[in-house]
Order: structure tokens, then sequence, then C-alpha cells
């Protein structure tokens, strides 16, 4: 018995060591296993799939390259993390903020769906969505778009104005020549346009039978003045004498000079045609009468107008005005003389528009010997204008101009675009123009493609403006404290039963 207990003792001890070590075989197996399997899943986690979109319409995503079905646009690839498969990233889940369709960015609903069109709605979530009418753009997009930015500095602004002009006569110096009497034209001096004229020259004779009666009673008052001056009686001598002034103020009245008045009073005799003599240097540029002709009294004859000195008046535009500023010096180029340049400065500037050109005239004074510059000619007019120092500038092409201001945007960097509105002044003619307000030195703007980056910000803006929630309603006043609420004045309350005469007199 004893033998056959020790005989027994090996086999058992074998068959536990055979059961452990298939056991840990076994273990090893499914380990590896394991282990395989998670090495697999590791590389298909850094293989991640490469999805594409549109850089126009960022809700078109698609596994592979191909166009854009709104606008037949290359499609690009993503960034690592901005695809994904269904709503989840690398940093968890995504939340989908609203449904889109994909051919109606503004059909928009709060779950899944069919467009209009029959499209199913496409996912739009929230951190593809930018806040504060704000842009982001993938610099991959960004590139092909063609997106160029230039930093805000300070410069100086100058600009030369150049424009048309127009030679005009200086107008102090321009004379109409009437008469004063009725009466016929005798004998005409002077009887072409464009005629020089000198100061005190004969102009016309006129018969006027007025004239002939006032030299007449001049003659008589004259001769009474003589013969009354030795009357004893003062008062005599002295009304003759007023009545000589009269006639002889009467004369000067219709322009009869007193050499004229001297020679009537020397000869006695009464002369039928009264002579017009010029008062001006200058040019006959308009002539209405001829030989023969009945003049009334008032009526214009001649226009004389001293061309020694002319202005100049040039065309400012309403954008130009800002530059142009009275005393500084124009240069004028006459088309016949292009080798010969005046030179002048601005006198004045007229304080009203052109309804014809809208533009305002700038006059520019000039002495005229030799009556070179002659009225009515154009000219070619250059005005140096006073440069704006150290203005902060941007090129001009960088602003959008609406109906309500003028917009710009702002490059915040790695893709992001902010529009901004501005206040502008004075443009020069390298194409810059002056910031007022609304950026900073060394702001980064968009000088190209910005029209694109509008429209995004636009869409992306009218979206938010849909999809806000409502503003919940003002809530009403509270009723005053001593005011009984609307249901306890239909509560049902118990009546006070009358109390009977007995009971009052008890």
């Amino acid at each position: 018995m004893k033998k056959s207990g020790i005989t027994s003792k090996p086999f058992v001890f074998l068959a536990l060591l055979g059961t452990l070590l298939g056991g840990y075989y076994l273990g090893g197996l499914q380990h590896g296993s394991v282990d395989e399997h998670a090495g697999h899943g590791h590389e298909t986690t850094d293989a991640a799939k490469v999805q594409y979109t549109c850089g126009m319409h960022p809700f078109i995503i698609q596994d592979e390259p191909g166009i854009c079905p709104i606008c037949n646009m290359k499609l690009t690839p993503m960034k690592q993390g901005t695809g994904g498969d269904g709503n989840k990233t690398a940093a968890g889940e995504r939340k989908i903020k609203y449904w889109q369709a994909p051919m109606d960015p503004t059909y928009i609903r709060d779950e899944p769906g069919k467009s209009p069109m029959g499209m199913d709605l496409v996912p739009v979530y929230e951190e593809d969505v930018s806040g504060g009418g704000g842009i982001e753009i993938d610099p991959v997009t960004t590139q092909n778009m063609g997106v160029r930015t230039e930093i805000v500095a300070r410069r100086d602004l100058s600009r030369t104005v150049r424009t048309l002009g127009l030679v005009t006569y200086d107008e102090p110096r321009q004379y109409s020549v009437n008469s004063k009497i009725e009466g016929w034209v005798e004998k005409l001096y002077v009887n072409e346009e464009g005629q020089q004229v000198s100061k005190g020259q004969p102009l016309m004779e006129i018969y006027s039978p007025e004239l002939v009666a006032a030299q007449h009673e001049y003659l008589l008052a004259v001769q009474n003045s003589k013969q009354l001056s030795q009357s004893p009686f003062g008062e005599i001598a002295e009304s003759s004498k007023r009545l000589l002034d009269a006639s002889r103020t009467r004369l000067k009245y219709w322009d009869i000079s007193d050499k004229q008045i001297s020679a009537l009073e020397q000869s006695g005799e009464v002369r039928k045609n009264l002579t017009l003599y010029s008062s001006y240097h200058g040019i006959v540029t308009m002539k209405k009468v001829v030989e023969g002709m009945r003049v009334m009294a008032g009526e214009e004859l001649l226009q004389i107008s001293d061309l020694s000195r002319v202005w100049v008046n040039a065309d400012i535009y309403e954008f130009e005005l800002p530059w142009v500023k009275v005393g500084q010096t124009a240069q004028v180029e006459l088309p016949f003389t292009s080798d010969k340049v005046l030179e002048g400065r601005i006198s004045y500037i007229y304080p009203y528009l052109q309804s014809e050109t809208r533009t305002v005239k700038a006059r520019i004074e000039f002495q005229n010997p030799g009556h070179q510059l002659k009225p009515d000619m154009y000219a070619n007019i250059r005005i140096a204008t006073g440069a704006v120092q150290g203005a902060l500038a941007i090129p001009d092409n960088a602003v959008l101009n609406s109906g309500k201001g003028q917009t710009v945007f702002v490059s915040l960097g790695e893709g992001r675009f902010e529009p901004r509105s501005v206040k502008t002044g004075v443009s020069d003619e390298s194409g810059y123009i002056q910031i007022l307000s609304g950026l900073a030195e060394g702001d980064e703007v968009v000088v190209s493609a910005q029209f694109m980056l509008d429209s995004e910000s636009k869409l992306q803006e009218a979206i938010q403006k849909m999809i806000a929630p409502k503003s919940p309603p003002a809530s009403k006043q509270a009723p005053p404290a001593n005011t009984p609420a609307l249901d306890d004045l239909f509560d049902e309350k118990p009546v006070k039963k009358q109390e009977s005469l007995e009971d009052l007199f008890k």
C-alpha cells in the first residue's frame, strides 16, 4: 500500500505541470492577437482619410478630389481635424448648429431633411460658423483666391490736379455803351466787332430833337444870365444863374461833355447831331447798332471789353476739391503753344457747382500782353497742390464703398478676416487713400479678392440673423400690492348672513 501511494504522486505532478504550460501558451497567443489588432487600429487612426471641400462653399465635403457642384471650382484638401467621420474630431464630439441646403445656403432647418430641390440637407457645425461678421478660410483656399494684404502705414500724400480751363473776360473790365436819349444814328465811327477802341475816341453821331431843344434852352439861359447879372435886384440875378446851371446839367446828363458845352456857348450855334465818345479802352465784343437806326433811351448799342487782363476758369471735380486752395500756383499750357507755359495763381474758387459738368470753377488771373490769351480758348492746366504730411493711408482698392459707408477687411492671421468700417479722407495720384478713423498703424488689410470675402461675410451674417433666437417678450409690469388679483375677484366667498332686527337690538 505504501508503495502504490508513492508511485501515483509523480503522475499527479506531471498533470498539473502540463495544465499550467498549456494555459500560459494559450494566454500568450491571445495577448499577441490583441496587440496585433491594437497595432492595426493605431495605424488606421494615423492614416486618417483626407477629405476635400470648396473654398467658396465650405459645406461641400467629399472623400475624393473633384469640383464643386455649385461654382465648379476645384475642391481643395481639408486640414487634419476639419473633416471627419460624422460628428467626431480628435477633440471629441462636434455639435451640429443647423442643417443647410447645399444649393441654397439661406434654406436652414433644425433637423435633417430635404431641400426644396430634393437634395439632402448638410450639417453645419458650430466651430465652422464665425460670429460678428468675421470669416475663416483655409490657407490653401486663401492662396487659390489670390488674397493679398498690405500693412497700414503713414506716408505723405500728394496730387497734381490736371484739368481743362476756359479763357474768359475779366468781368470788371467789360463795359456797355448806350444812348440816354431817343434819336437816330446819323454817323457810326465804330462799325466792326473786334475793333480796337481807345478812351475818348468818337463812337457815333446821334440826331435827337430833344437834344436840339435842350441846346436852344441852354443858349437862351446863357443870354438871359448875362443880361440880368447887372440887375439891381439880387434875386432876379440869382434866379437866372440857377436856370443856366440847370440847363448845363441837363446836357451833361445826356453825355454832352464840358468841352462840347463850352464850344456851344462860344459859337452860339445849335448842333443838329450829338457825338458820343468812348469812356473806355478795349475791344468791341458786341455791336447792335447800324447807321440810320433809331435808338431808344437806355438801349444798349455796343459792348467793349479790356483784354489786357483775362481770367482762366479751371474745372475742378468734386473729389479733387479738398486739394485745391486759393493762392496755389497753376500752370497753363495752350494747345497751339505746347512749348510755352504760363504761370499764375488761383485767386478765387466759386462757391457753387456747375450743374452741366458737376465741377467747380477755380479762377486764375493772367496779364495778357499782345492778346495771346483769347476768350473762349481752351487751355490745359496743372495745379501743384500741397502734400498731406504723415497721413495714415492704405491702397484705395482695399476700400469697399457702399451706400451706407466704407469697409475694409483686416487680416487677423491664420486665415481669419474681419470686416471693419472706416472713414476716409483724400486720395493721392499714387493710389493711396487717407484713413481718418477705423484702422491703426500696423494693421494688415486685404487689397485683393475682398469682394469674395465681403460676400461670404454678408452671407454668414444673414444666416446668423435667421437662426438667432427670438428675444423673450418684455415682462409685464407687476400690479400694485394693494390691487387684488384677477382670480381673487372671481373666487366664491361665503355670503355673510344678514342679521335680523332682533339680533341688532339684543
